[in-house]
């Protein structure tokens, strides 16, 4: 089997999505990154069924709501399709790559103020152990920020699949709570949740990712079905941000910037909001046509 293979696509899409928005900024790419402002995305995929729970089945808006604000996994696919560490900072895998010794942050509270430590990961990877992680074996917490994960068959793409947005974090004492209120690490604190409808989040202060993303003090996420709709919105200047699946249902296309490519991409974004231009560089969303289909489909 082959390293792409291993690999759910469409959640490694979706995570670099929300990567390459909440790097966004509302500046010019030729000046330094200022913190202020709203930034509004008109976005597929929401059902009033919704909830922050990530063993639904959710479409392009509860993914950029939970991975891409208001929670966070153990790695992410950043902007420019790399792998990097979010809460991990480190993995060691053995020789067989069937176990992973993970190093996690010590500087991160959730939302409610609890301290994030390795039995929030133990905790969070027992809700897919009969799913997405069922070749794991063991999870052996080793200190308040470390822990060991076995799998039955080596896998080299391990921390690939980290990243997978099924894979949020949650605290492990109040697993419940969080998901129904949204309480997470992420770079967004919960203001506002209607299912289907509309997400609304403030930025936590002193953020491990200060000075790299999140550069809104105010992320809105509106729940549009149509495509139609959603470029009418943007034409319109209603939102900033908006996932389409044709340009041409945007008419005049003056203004406005798309990515990655004119005839089919997967979002199209105003003028006034930069986007990291190394976004869908590599693997795996150096192809993000291919990419649009995976997740469609």
């Amino acid at each position: 089997m082959t390293r792409r293979t291993h690999i759910d696509r469409r959640a490694l899409f979706a995570s670099g999505a929300a990567a390459a928005l909440l790097a966004a900024t509302g500046v010019s790419a030729n000046v330094s990154p200022q913190r202020g402002g709203r930034l509004r995305a008109a976005l597929s995929g929401a059902d009033r069924l919704d909830r922050f729970d990530a063993r639904q089945n959710h479409g392009l808006f509860m993914q950029v709501a939970m991975v891409g604000a208001v929670f966070d996994t153990l790695t992410e696919i950043a902007a420019d399709g790399t792998l990097r560490g979010e809460l991990a900072t480190g993995w060691t895998g053995t020789s067989d790559a069937q176990s992973w010794v993970l190093d996690l942050r010590e500087d991160v509270v959730f939302h409610n103020g609890a301290p994030f430590t390795a039995a929030d990961v133990e905790g969070s990877f027992a809700l897919h152990s009969d799913t997405i992680l069922n070749d794991v074996t063991s999870v052996a917490v080793l200190g308040a920020h470390k822990l060991r994960v076995k799998l039955a068959v080596g896998d080299p793409d391990f921390p690939y699949r980290l990243s997978d947005p099924q894979l949020v974090v949650y605290p492990a004492q109040n697993m419940v709570e969080a998901m129904y209120k949204g309480i997470g690490t992420g770079l967004y604190r919960t203001h506002r949740f209607q299912p289907g409808r509309q997400f609304i989040g403030h930025r936590v202060d002193g953020h491990y990712k200060d000075e790299r993303a999140g550069w809104f003090e105010e992320l809105e996420l509106v729940a549009l079905s149509a495509d139609a709709v959603r470029a009418e919105a943007l034409r319109e200047h209603y939102v900033d941000v908006a996932d389409l699946t044709h340009a041409a249902d945007l008419g005049d296309v003056s203004g406005i910037t798309m990515l990655p490519e004119e005839h089919f991409m997967t979002t199209a974004v105003d003028h006034c909001v930069c986007v990291p231009r190394q976004v869908g560089s590599r693997w795996p969303l150096d192809n993000l046509r291919a990419a649009e289909r995976w997740w469609m489909a």
